[in-house]
């Protein structure tokens, strides 16, 4: 039996105009675009997160001057029949993929003065590579010889805060904020009404001033980037408000772990089959307050890794105690050093470790004062031997991402 699309888009319109209205801010307030009943099977179809923003091309420009006050666009709210505060969602993802006539997706390094990224300190130039999808895999004319399966998801997917929540959201993040308000990029990203989108919520001027941004992961699930989180899965979301109000977008063709480059998985505009169901009073009998998920039984397989250690100690010298995040950062900017000894830019090896199927992991995190990370990247998805030999590394030309001109 075919599965109903509940939501289509057009890619050839901007999403203002399209044919069911999207959203690009959490709130409560937001009217379901759809109902469905519990058990009900339905392909949700989204636009890539930045509406279009994104060319195909090989300038960087776009990336440069992307307006980051519209993402994300979000295909929704979908409401579950008889699911009420305190329940949790189920949602089944069944399958997803790219639009058919949109086969292709793209990678940004963001410039430090707009969205910046984990190693924005590093290469705080904006910077983009094109892919090419061949049924499960992507190469790109940007990045020469890498090809690999993709770990297909939702970037964002996620239920509606209920007010109480959204104004915790507000508050906690604007006191961050405020502990150093002029730092670029900012520490977070308080509500902004320039370019809110709103759905079918008709109070647009409230929604704009009320409505949280969608950049952050929180309770609600949202922006959480997890690459596990692909076909074959299942995952539970808190339910704050009546229905629910499922919402998605941000779909990803592959990622590594941690979307390093903040634009960092392979973006595209694609669709989601899914099932949604109801656990009751689910929240609290399971002691929830941010989702959970099954993991699923189809991902790419590489047998063979080639891993990259890193310590809770910077590239100047400077000790930490026991920071995951320095010790990450390590981890990658080892790998890249690397990478880079084989010809490619740093821009390369950093978009690589981005949306490849890398697996990165908090290995130590008590043996003080240097909490243990690694970064493991596939060796098989090179089209050469990227293992150290006696030889040493065999350095070509391996072609440039698309820079600003």
């Amino acid at each position: 039996m075919a599965i109903e699309t509940l939501i289509s888009v057009d890619v050839n319109k901007k999403p203002d105009k399209q044919p069911v209205p999207l959203h690009n801010r959490w709130h409560p307030d937001v009217p379901a675009v759809k109902t469905v009943e519990p058990g009900a099977e339905f392909r949700i179809e989204c636009l890539d997160w930045t509406g279009g923003q994104v060319k195909n091309d090989d300038s960087a420009n776009d990336i440069l001057n992307i307006d980051l006050n519209q993402v994300h666009y979000l295909s929704g709210p979908v409401a579950v029949k008889n699911a009420q505060p305190g329940d949790l969602l189920v949602v089944d993802i069944l399958n997803i993929g790219p639009l058919e006539n949109s086969q292709w997706g793209f990678t940004g390094i963001f410039a430090k003065e707009n969205g910046g990224g984990f190693l924005t300190d590093y290469y705080p130039k904006a910077c983009k590579a094109i892919w090419d999808f061949e049924g499960i895999y992507a190469t790109s004319r940007h990045i020469d010889g890498v090809r690999f399966a993709g770990l297909t998801h939702p970037g964002l997917i996620g239920t509606a805060p209920s007010h109480e929540l959204l104004k915790r959201w507000t508050k906690r993040e604007q006191a961050l904020i405020d502990t150093n308000p002029h730092r670029i990029p900012p520490l977070a990203l308080p509500p902004e009404p320039k370019e809110a989108l709103a759905g079918l919520m008709k109070d647009k001027e409230r929604f704009g001033r009320e409505g949280a941004r969608t950049v952050a992961p929180r309770e609600n699930g949202g922006n959480c980037d997890i690459k596990n989180l692909t076909r074959g899965s299942r995952a539970y979301f808190p339910v704050y408000v009546d229905g629910g109000n499922l919402s998605m977008g941000d779909l990803h063709f592959s990622q590594g772990d941690g979307e390093i480059s903040f634009c960092g998985a392979i973006e595209m505009a694609g669709w989601l089959e899914l099932k949604v169901d109801v656990i009751k009073n689910g929240m609290k009998q399971y002691g929830i307050t941010s989702p959970i998920f099954e993991t699923s039984p189809i991902e790419p397989h590489y047998y063979k890794h080639l891993v990259f250690e890193g310590i809770s100690v910077d590239d100047k010298d400077k000790q930490y105690y026991l920071d995951a995040h320095i010790a990450y950062r390590r981890s990658i900017l080892n790998a890249i050093e690397y990478l880079k000894k084989f010809g490619y830019t740093g821009e390369q090896a950093y978009i690589i470790l981005s949306t490849a199927p890398v697996e990165g992991r908090i290995n130590g995190i008590t043996d003080i004062p240097n909490c243990c990370t690694t970064v493991s990247v596939p060796t098989e998805i090179f089209d050469f031997d990227l293992t150290p030999s006696k030889n040493g590394p065999t350095k070509k030309n391996r072609g440039d991402v698309a820079r600003t001109t």
